[in-house]
């Protein structure tokens, strides 16, 4: 009779997660696959070495990319505690590490860079590209730090004046108002960057051809109620498929965009704070603030920074269904994260991750799914 009992209780947990998986748009046959193979991380604790370089000391990382040999560019804003500079030199703005995390090169003029260095992308020349978001043009770089290019007048806006004052234009130009990220198009050479960080500037995706010459722009998609939610684009990936994604830091989602700017797909992203934000400011730091693919040739996963949860949060790429996430929360200690602001992927999947107030970087090494 028990059994009986037992198996009738089974059947019926059976049919109500079926329903409940119907209900949320996949079938049992995803849910049952998302559920058997999920990536699983462990933090390399003898990785980057250090001291960095001739005791190197960093400020806060305000983005990274990868190379084409698993190099890692690490954007490094400078601002460092000045005390701290007795027993210690400054790093350069661009930090380059080896897969072994030793330190193999550093170049880049602040001044030259500009203000909130925030994001890179390297093409498939080993060019690099950077993005400084207190700034209205983007930059292209040798892998030794010899500027190559410059698109945007330094010192100059895309408003109303030419000015951090005046109002954003948005204008069909290639011009920029405080961007924020830049992926270039293996395919094409198109040059896709992401135009608005922070409240006050433009709120653009806007594509350039390889020379720098103006294509197209599109905006992020707004609702019936959402129209004082601010815009901006905050990060932007391609992905091997081409399609174009965009985190939608105030809106708390990702968006996904054909290139020609058509929406795809609007994967949101949640968070429950574990202490009451009353009487505080909590939860506005964003739930979705920069992205990375995992490294298999289909980009399975869509690893992404929630700064609220502040983990690194895995989903399925296709569905938009979040399966797992990573890392233990804020701290300073080993696996916690200040601010994390960067996020890249090596060729064997394992996920770096660069902090803005932490001021330093962290690897997860991949060690495979789960059974």
């Amino acid at each position: 009779m028990i059994k009986i009992f037992t198996g009738i209780f089974r059947m019926k947990l059976y049919f109500i997660a079926c329903y409940l998986v119907t209900s949320l748009g996949f079938s049992s046959v995803a849910w049952a696959q998302s559920q058997a193979s999920l990536p699983r991380f462990e933090l390399d604790l003898l990785w980057p070495e250090v001291p960095m370089n001739e005791n190197w000391l960093t400020g806060g990382l305000g983005g990274m990319c990868m190379g084409q040999r698993d190099e890692v560019y690490l954007l490094n804003r400078q601002n460092v505690v000045e005390a701290d500079l007795d027993a210690a030199l400054l790093a350069p703005p661009v930090i380059v590490l080896n897969k072994q995390g030793q330190v193999i090169n550093g170049w880049g003029d602040a001044e030259l860079i500009g203000g909130r260095i925030h994001d890179c992308d390297v093409d498939d020349e080993g060019n690099i590209w950077v993005i400084a978001a207190a700034t209205g043009h983007i930059q292209k770089y040798s892998p030794a730090g010899e500027l190559l290019m410059q698109v945007g007048e330094s010192g100059r806006y895309d408003s109303s004046n030419g000015s951090r004052d005046g109002i954003p234009l948005n204008s069909d130009s290639a011009t920029f108002y405080l961007p924020a990220a830049i992926d270039v198009d293996s395919a094409t050479g198109d040059i896709f960057v992401a135009d608005g960080e922070v409240p006050g500037g433009n709120t653009r995706i806007a594509v350039l051809n390889k020379d720098g010459e103006f294509l197209r722009q599109w905006r992020l998609v707004r609702q019936a109620g959402e129209e004082d939610v601010f815009a901006g684009p905050h990060c932007l990936r391609l992905a091997n498929d081409g399609l174009v994604y965009v985190c939608d830091r105030s809106g708390n989602r990702v968006q996904v965009f054909n290139q020609q700017g058509q929406i795809q797909q609007i994967i949101d992203a949640h968070f429950n704070p574990l202490t009451s934000p009353v009487g505080r400011e909590g939860g506005n730091r964003g739930n979705a603030v920069v992205l990375a693919f995992s490294a298999d040739p289909e980009q399975q996963y869509l690893y992404v920074i929630n700064q609220n949860s502040v983990q690194i949060e895995v989903y399925d790429r296709l569905s938009g269904q979040m399966l797992t996430s990573f890392g233990n929360g804020p701290g300073r200690y080993r696996g916690q994260f200040e601010l994390p602001h960067g996020i890249g992927v090596d060729s064997e999947g394992n996920v770096i991750i660069a902090e803005q107030e932490g001021r330093r970087v962290q690897k997860f090494n991949f060690v495979g799914l789960t059974p």
